[in-house]
């Protein structure tokens, strides 16, 4: 299965609004899509517009001096790509862009941001996905520092997997080691390890997970903490079809 072959999807936060309060936002919102690589915003660059993914996954980086990213979010359809701008703020200094084109709902910010002063199910919904948010932020930030690469790429590899709710999804081993802020050679050593055990087959860019539960094992704590905040917060929110 390639990245156009994904199903079809609706965001999840669009999808978890009463009728009457989505009904009031489907004016304002239009069906985009997402090719690979495309930036959404960069550091210090105004967000002019907000997006909830459907099929995409959009990847927040954190960019040094010297060029080198680290991923610090990944977002899909559980949630919404532009959070600053509910925040008090409309810049940030991330970058964000798609990791795994699809397509998805656009929206001008300044609408959100008024749609959010109202208070209300869609003020309330988005807080909590902040809070998921910031769970996901600080628990990466100790998976980063004590724990093996394997166990961080089983982490983040199961991550995609789920926001794309598929179990095949293309990744290039350089881009798999940008995000996750280390060397290509480490990425191709995890990779290995995890592929001879049979929890994942890797070729030529295509990731297939073959055996979840034995990836969930080699996974560190964190995977199990950050899904379980997610399903704590948003998992019973989705009231509608589509």
């Amino acid at each position: 299965m390639s990245e156009n072959t994904l199903k079809p999807q609706v965001n999840k936060l669009l999808a978890a609004l009463p009728t009457s309060d989505y009904e009031r936002l489907v004016p304002h919102l239009k069906l985009v899509s997402f090719p690979t690589r495309q930036v959404i915003y960069e550091p210090g660059e105004p967000i002019t517009q907000v997006y909830f993914p459907q099929n995409a996954v959009v990847s927040i980086v954190t960019i040094m001096e010297d060029g080198s990213t680290v991923e610090v979010g990944i977002v899909s359809n559980e949630g919404m790509v532009g959070i600053p701008v509910i925040l008090g703020g409309n810049t940030t200094t991330t970058k964000a862009f798609v990791q795994i084109s699809g397509a998805g709902m656009q929206m001008d910010a300044d609408v959100l941001r008024n749609e959010f002063k109202r208070g209300g199910a869609l003020q309330k919904l988005l807080l909590r996905y902040v809070r998921a948010i910031y769970t996901e932020l600080t628990q990466s930030c100790a998976c980063n520092r004590l724990h093996t690469l394997e166990e961080r790429l089983a982490r983040w590899l199961l991550t995609v997997s789920d926001r794309l709710e598929s179990e095949e999804f293309l990744l290039t081993q350089e881009f798999i080691a940008q995000m996750l802020g280390v060397r290509r050679s480490g990425v191709t050593v995890a990779a290995s390890t995890l592929s001879r055990a049979g929890m994942i087959r890797y070729q030529r860019g295509q990731i297939n997970i073959l055996n979840r539960g034995d990836l969930e094992a080699t996974s560190c704590e964190c995977y199990q903490v950050i899904q379980k905040e997610f399903a704590r917060l948003l998992g019973n929110q989705v009231r509608r079809d589509g």
